[in-house]
């Protein structure tokens, strides 16, 4: 049972808002090019002032300081909430790993990758994903972008039946499929039948990407679906689950987290309807609860796509849906602002970029916690929430 007497917590991951100075970037690469050098916020900044001032006040601008060096025009308020940056040492610049990691769980082992070369799927595994599509062939087969091979291949699907599968610089398997022509429900029990094929390979994710309309007009919508594997620990919500305590999910948190260790999951067509069900918990979840949130639009709509206006306009949105959750807490609660990854929209190629993150908390009044692990979070979580530690973080409290 939760206990009445306890705060609640709430862990809220603004997805690829990185803010660069990762130490092994140069390990890694989009394309030819390490990630050196890229800093999402400072750049988007940069291009064009931004004004967050309720996440400034927190510490976002001096978080951006301590993590590279640099400053972004627009940002830069005296701190009044507990501000720092952390570092992954997992080895990926991924949504699993990220998301993991602050829940306590480094990543054990090195992903698989597909290459980026036509065919890049080994034969086998195509074969096997058409015969569970019940079909005479895949489509695409190849590293590239959602949208664009959407549009590319989206008629071909529609004339043959073929399912569209791509991959990325992640470790991921995606299925594009017409929601009315293929099915939406057949889409998403073949993205479970090849998630079983791949997860064994340390694939991390297979996801579903329905799209509508026709030539010339192909749109994705609202439903994906994400089929990750499981972390291969405990988390931070496992260990509150086991607590008696109440867990609660926004956005795609439980799909990351194969729904383990989850009590409600709310779901939503966009990050607006996130941010509401996101406003409504911060007034309704019960005493020693913990949500954890994603917002994914950052990283999906403008990071990937290189759109630093609607990166900038998205996250001044986030920064007034901030101001109302904030608005919203008990003395007692702590709420986390942090981010995953990177994904600098000024920067080449269209992958996830390595940086630092920021760690910005409501609830414990001023306090600077200098470079921090991600796993350093959930122990940080976990000890405001009265639970045995969790992973080999130390908190920051």
């Amino acid at each position: 049972m939760t206990d009445p007497t306890q705060g609640r917590a709430f862990l809220i991951v603004m997805d690829s808002v990185g803010i660069g100075g990762a130490p092994d970037a140069a390990g890694f690469f989009n394309g030819d090019v390490p990630d050196s050098g890229a800093n999402t916020l400072a750049h988007i900044a940069r291009a064009r002032p931004l004004a967050m001032p309720h996440l400034d006040a927190l510490g976002l601008g001096a978080a951006l300081r301590l993590a590279s060096g640099q400053d972004a025009p627009g940002l830069g308020a005296a701190p009044q909430g507990l501000w720092g940056a952390a570092n992954e040492v997992s080895p990926g610049k991924d949504t699993p790993s990220g998301h993991w990691e602050l829940a306590g769980v480094p990543v054990p082992w090195d992903w698989h990758y597909f290459p980026d070369t036509r065919p890049s799927f080994p034969a086998d595994l195509s074969r096997r994903i058409a015969a569970a599509a019940g079909t005479g062939g895949i489509l695409g087969d190849e590293h590239a972008s959602g949208t664009e091979i959407i549009a590319r291949l989206g008629d071909e699907h529609l004339r043959t039946g073929w399912p569209i599968c791509y991959t990325s610089a992640d470790s991921v398997l995606q299925i594009a499929a017409h929601e009315e022509a293929f099915g939406l429900e057949r889409h998403y029990s073949l993205c479970v039948e090849v998630a079983a094929m791949v997860h064994p390979m340390r694939v991390g994710r297979v996801i579903a990407r329905p799209f509508v309309g026709g030539p010339g007009s192909f749109a994705r919508t609202p439903n994906r679906r994400d089929y990750a594997i499981a972390p291969p620990g405990d988390t931070l919500l496992d260990a509150a689950m086991r607590s008696g305590r109440a867990t609660h999910s926004v956005g795609k948190i439980g799909d990351i987290f194969s729904h383990r260790g989850i009590g409600a999951e709310h779901k939503g067509k966009s990050d607006a309807d996130l941010a509401a069900q996101l406003m409504t918990l911060a007034e309704t979840a019960e005493p020693g609860s913990l949500t954890f949130a994603n917002f994914v639009e950052f990283d999906s709509l403008y990071g990937h796509r290189r759109d630093i206006e609607g990166y900038a306009r998205a996250l001044e949105w986030f920064d007034g849906v901030a101001g109302q959750v904030m608005a919203r807490l008990r003395p007692g609660d702590l709420a986390i602002f942090t981010a995953d990854h990177g994904n600098d929209p000024s920067w080449t190629g269209t992958d996830h970029t390595r940086e630092r993150v920021p760690v910005l908390g409501w609830g414990l009044g001023p306090r600077a916690i200098g470079q921090v692990g991600f796993v350093d979070v959930a122990a940080s979580i976990a000890a405001h929430l009265g639970l045995q530690p969790v992973g080999p973080g130390k908190s920051f409290l």
